[in-house]
């Protein structure tokens, strides 16, 4: 059984070029795959590997200076879903592109699992889903604001853009594990919004922790690994993943004949070009012949 890993925490990091080749060194050495961004802000991302490998791991970056509090949640699975450790520098560790976001300074209230279905049933209460579109698409809130962003960065102009319809609201924000809740939410108050919430360890936590037969959840949450989605209780969903675009694609959109394996499926048929398409094809009869040599597969999913 691999144990799955995803992290995330704020905290000022003086020199993350010196940390970078010192924890892909502590995961080469305990047989860790995945991906971690570092940067000045702090780290983020999802890794997996044996229980005590991944616990060697998250020991040794809690021992670093500023991350001792940092949490972490696990989820399970058959197979190892990625196929390659990357670690990263990155100017942020979740890009929203605002140079005055400081989470570490203030940040909205957290809400727990358990009392986030009172706070999102509430007539005062605006509920925002602060993902990306291909991740709303397979599942979101019941009654949930879909602000229809291709990337977080495009958060800010969204939220400028319809302020005015939230006037005298609270503000209910969630996403996948929290990390971007973080942002927005301090975002928010810097905007004069006072009343502000955010689901506590995202909608990951929620799964985990809230009965399928009590939830307002409504579909699948996208994940950044091999597994695509989860559903309640974190099990693995119905989603694949278009290796052209990485997002995620159902038995329908396969069934579609706007799809061709590897190359496109129905919502980016019109977004490469003939020559991008070629490089696809290609890319996917050679994934095609490492396969017949038994040789074990990974596309990475799409990640900003």
């Amino acid at each position: 059984m691999i144990t799955i890993a995803a992290l995330y925490h704020f905290a000022r990091v003086s020199d993350p070029a010196a940390l970078r080749p010192a924890l892909a060194d502590i995961c080469a050495q305990h047989g860790v795959r995945g991906s971690l961004l570092i940067a000045r802000e702090g780290i983020n991302g999802t890794i997996a590997g044996a229980g005590e490998s991944i616990k060697a791991v998250l020991g040794y970056i809690r021992a670093q200076d500023g991350f001792a509090a940092l949490v972490h949640k696990e989820s399970y699975a058959e197979t190892m879903p990625f196929g390659r450790m990357k670690v990263k520098l990155k100017r942020e560790i979740v890009t929203m592109g605002i140079p005055d976001v400081d989470p570490t300074a203030q940040v909205g209230s957290y809400v727990a699992p358990q009392d986030w279905n009172a706070l999102i049933a509430s007539e005062d209460v605006a509920v925002i889903d602060t993902r990306n579109d291909y991740e709303v698409g397979i599942g979101t809130f019941k009654g949930a604001v879909d602000p229809d962003i291709r990337s977080f960065r495009d958060f800010p102009a969204w939220w400028q853009a319809h302020k005015d319809e939230y006037r005298g609201k609270r503000i209910a924000m969630f996403c996948t594990g929290g990390i971007r809740c973080e942002k927005s939410t301090n975002y928010l108050l810097s905007q004069g919004v006072n009343d502000v919430f955010h689901l506590k360890g995202g909608i990951l936590k929620y799964l985990e922790e809230v009965p399928a037969d009590q939830s307002l959840w409504d579909g699948e949450c996208y994940v950044f690994d091999g597994r695509v989605s989860v559903g309640h209780g974190l099990k693995p969903g119905p989603y694949d993943s278009c290796h052209a675009c990485r997002r995620p694609i159902s038995a329908a959109d396969k069934a579609s004949p706007l799809f061709e394996r590897g190359a496109c499926c129905p919502a980016c048929v019109g977004e490469y070009t003939e020559t991008d398409r070629a490089r696809f094809r290609e890319r996917q009869r050679q994934l095609d012949l490492a396969a017949q040599r038994g040789e074990q597969v990974f596309v990475t999913n799409r990640l900003d």
